[in-house]
């Protein structure tokens, strides 16, 4: 087949599986062609079958601001008409799915078979941006408009439904890992030396794009109340607008000397190798690509009980789940964790397990081509 995967290049984990699938697919013999503004954070160069399409914005002075939605259309017509593109895929529904609707009909005009749309909800696309009056109605119509939608997790087609009155049938299609890539190293240097200053007894870690919903500051709480029973190190993987204010907060907690604020980081498996705890008390998560990023890195995460959580940790089982609220019970399962190596050991693997019984590429990604072949087909219904 050939597809073209559109996506933005830095948002998230929306970004990250989009690439992740393009490489899958361009590996396994399909003509791929990923659109976006710039490079995503996680393209590699040198895969057959693979090409980047960059999306050209102008600046015009009779506008306020950038056109990208007319540039990225723009971008996806030349594409389809140069590569006889057999199915757009846009991650991320605003504003994707509305360009490749527009791209779909001016296509449409010119050939009796244009590409099929197919789009991937990913969470903030619905749950966020896509409720918003300002844009709901476009959203929904482009959702509605798809020849096939896919959501990565049962909670976001509910909530899909739910925020927009959509009726049509949604797939859900999780996120997935590369297993072989993403599992527990066995080099410890990276943890000698985050723990030469003090000899700490534990680390514990977080990875985000350190928005709002992250709760970054509840991370900072958690862990002020781990430390304060055991020895315990935190690193922050990420950069984002609420790291400024977490870091006065470890500041004032008198914690700046135990938390390790490192930026972001490409080699996420190194860095989650050296971990022994994973806390993600958001807001919010659709999916949680952080949280399988640690189990499948044998690493224990502690979570808030929202959105698509509860699918992907069983609690008590592969990690834990609490409401959000309950800093102190996350703050508990911590120290639980931290102080009973067997307990932590057996759910880092049971955690791993699971990862490559349900979450893996070679499980997830052909479920994907399935979904393009009954689109194709005409055996996906609105």
């Amino acid at each position: 087949m050939r597809i073209g995967i559109v996506c933005y290049a830095t948002i998230g984990g929306s970004g990250v599986v989009a690439t992740e699938l393009a490489h899958a697919l361009a590996y396994r013999g399909h003509d791929i062609h990923l659109i976006s503004a710039e490079l995503p954070f996680r393209w590699r160069w040198g895969t057959p079958g693979l090409t980047f399409e960059r999306v050209d914005t102008p600046s015009y002075p009779l506008f306020n601001e950038p056109q990208y939605l007319l540039a990225l259309t723009n971008t996806l017509v030349k594409v389809s008409r140069r590569h006889k593109l057999d199915i757009i895929h846009a991650h991320y529904a605003v504003p994707h799915a509305t360009a490749a609707y527009l791209a779909h009909d001016i296509l449409a005009s010119e050939s009796e078979r244009p590409p099929r749309t197919v789009t991937t909800l990913h969470g903030t696309d619905i749950t966020l941006v896509g409720s918003d009056p300002s844009f709901a109605s476009v959203v929904a119509f482009s959702i509605e408009s798809s020849d096939g939608v896919t959501a990565v997790s049962e909670s976001l087609r509910r909530d899909t439904q739910t925020a927009l009155g959509v009726r049509r049938d949604i797939e859900v299609i999780p996120n997935f890992l590369e297993c072989s890539e993403y599992h527990r190293l066995n080099d410890t240097s990276l943890r000698e030396r985050l723990c030469a200053q003090e000899g700490c007894q534990a680390i514990v870690m977080h990875i985000s794009n350190f928005r709002p919903v992250k709760r970054v500051g509840a991370v900072v709480e958690i862990f002020r109340r781990i430390r304060e029973q055991v020895r315990a190190r935190l690193v922050m993987v990420g950069d984002g607008p609420d790291r400024l204010a977490a870091e006065r907060q470890a500041a004032a907690c008198g914690l700046s000397d135990y938390v390790d604020f490192v930026g972001e980081q490409h080699d996420v498996v190194a860095w989650l190798s050296a971990a022994d705890l994973f806390l993600l008390p958001s807001a919010q998560e659709s999916f949680g690509l952080a949280a399988l990023e640690a189990m499948s890195c044998e690493v224990p995460v502690i979570a808030s009980r929202v959105g698509g959580l509860p699918e992907v940790i069983q609690d008590g089982v592969t990690g834990y789940i609490c409401d959000p609220d309950d800093i102190e019970g996350m703050a508990q399962r911590g120290i639980e964790l931290l102080r009973n190596d067997a307990l932590r050991q057996r759910i880092g693997r049971a955690a791993r397990n699971d990862v490559a019984r349900r979450f893996c590429t070679d499980i997830v990604v052909p479920r994907y081509e399935q979904f393009y072949e009954d689109v194709l087909a005409g055996r996906v219904h609105r």
